[in-house]
């Protein structure tokens, strides 16, 4: 708020319309709004009948509050969703998710994992919440995915890559009518191990929006915090202008990072971009760094 009311000293505020200029232009993201805290919960909206969700961090308690809060006007009562790994924040969520309080919605809960069900029955149970799994209203199902094979759900092609992570994570393709969606978060990848590198690129080949962790800089993935499960914002880049993708979106970061050092390293990601001489095609590639709220249209 300091910052925001210093620039603004000598401005001409005397409008609206000057307001927003000055608020969207030349007050900058990093300032005038915040990347959020939620943990990892993305929504892949394709315009089908039932929703399609990515993990089941924090994130997901706003989006089962604004789901109750329009009414369900389309009779949408179908979840699926699709589990990287259920290390706690991504499962943290789930106590939290209306829906699953009531009566009449069904929650397909998928992943690799063989040991999913327990986890999220273990979590909804003394000494850990108040309310058991057993009393939860809606319809909770899990179903065992088995990784590279295609699997059509709710109207989507979907394929699940085992990832490097601490008891393994899975990244997901989505496709449809042309169009296609990585969700690949919890991966720790390293360009000196060509043959490790080769299966991403394929399984990012050509898509429309890769949305990668992006935790680490590239110096920690290489020092302090290797084998720590996570990537850094110049790998992402590196992989995805190998497979030609169309815009990469830097995912799950670090905790540490206030909004002004986000938004430096997406400076420092465009500009890395920009300059790299090595990428596969020459056309640009879209950069981006996700908040709470973020909505990327295809």
């Amino acid at each position: 708020m300091r910052t925001a009311l210093e620039r603004a000293i000598g401005r001409d505020l005397s409008s609206k319309d000057k307001l927003e200029r000055f608020l969207d232009d030349e007050l900058g993201f990093a300032v005038a709004g915040t990347y959020g805290g939620n943990t990892s919960c993305v929504e892949i909206d394709a315009g089908g009948e039932e929703y399609v969700l990515c993990d089941l961090g924090t994130g997901v308690r706003e989006f089962g509050g604004r789901y109750l809060g329009q009414g369900n006007p389309a009779k949408r009562t179908v979840f699926n969703v699709f589990m990287s790994h259920p290390h706690w924040d991504h499962i943290m969520g789930f106590p939290f998710f209306a829906p699953a309080y009531r009566p009449g919605h069904r929650i397909r809960i998928h992943g690799c994992h063989e040991n999913l069900e327990a986890v999220f029955r273990g979590q909804n149970a003394a000494p850990s919440f108040p309310v058991d799994f057993s009393e939860l209203a809606g319809t909770i199902e899990f179903v065992t995915l088995e990784p590279g094979r295609s699997y059509d759900i709710a109207g989507l092609c979907v394929r699940a890559m085992r990832q490097y992570h601490a008891g393994d994570s899975y990244g997901y393709r989505f496709e449809r009518d042309g169009k296609a969606v990585v969700y690949s978060t919890d991966s720790e990848h390293r360009l000196d191990h060509p043959e490790e590198a080769e299966p991403f690129v394929a399984f990012f080949k050509d898509a429309d929006l890769v949305i990668f962790d992006a935790m680490y800089s590239l110096g920690d993935v290489a020092s302090v915090k290797a084998d720590w499960g996570h990537s850094s914002n110049v790998i992402g880049v590196e992989l995805c202008h190998r497979a030609g993708v169309k815009h990469y979106c830097m995912f799950h970061h670090e905790p540490m990072h206030d909004d002004a050092r986000l938004h430096a390293i997406l400076q420092e990601t465009i500009r890395y971009e920009e300059i790299n001489e090595e990428r596969a095609r020459p056309e640009r590639m879209r950069v981006s760094t996700a908040y709470d709220g973020m909505e990327i249209e295809i």
